[in-house]
């Protein structure tokens, strides 16, 4: 997969940790909110009929539980690795969706970060950043 831009947004999953209660272990069991885990809407069928992220005219290759991705903020310096442990976003939800810092963009939503992952690029205020993703 050549280096895309996204837009990625977080998500609660597994045992309580800082702004989120105990919720479930995602789709792949074992997400944990202070660990750095991410969604990937194409993890499985199941998990692509519900995320659609070609409604968007995206076509993401099929990245099951434990792929690593290789994440920063589009403006920033910060590179993280993140895995797999749960389907999502719900990528068709927001389609043509944008968000710019310093002049460069990033369209529609392609994946989610826990807690821990997120704050590792960006503010957990900010609730939705433009980040680059290389496998």
């Amino acid at each position: 997969m050549a280096p895309a831009t996204s837009e990625a947004s977080w998500f609660c999953c597994g045992p309580a940790f800082g702004p989120c209660s105990s919720a479930g272990g995602g789709a792949c069991g074992n997400c944990k909110s202070a660990s750095l885990h991410c969604a990937w809407p194409n993890t499985s069928d199941a998990c692509y009929d519900i995320t659609r992220p070609d409604k968007c005219g995206d076509d993401l290759l099929r990245r099951t539980c434990g792929h690593q991705f290789f994440v920063k903020h589009l403006c920033g310096t910060t590179e993280i690795a993140v895995t797999v442990r749960d389907c999502g976003p719900q990528t068709d939800l927001w389609c043509g969706e944008k968000r710019c810092c310093s002049g460069k963009c990033a369209t529609n939503r392609l994946i989610d970060f826990t807690p821990a992952a997120f704050t590792r690029l960006g503010s957990l205020s900010a609730g939705i950043i433009p980040v680059t993703i290389r496998s």
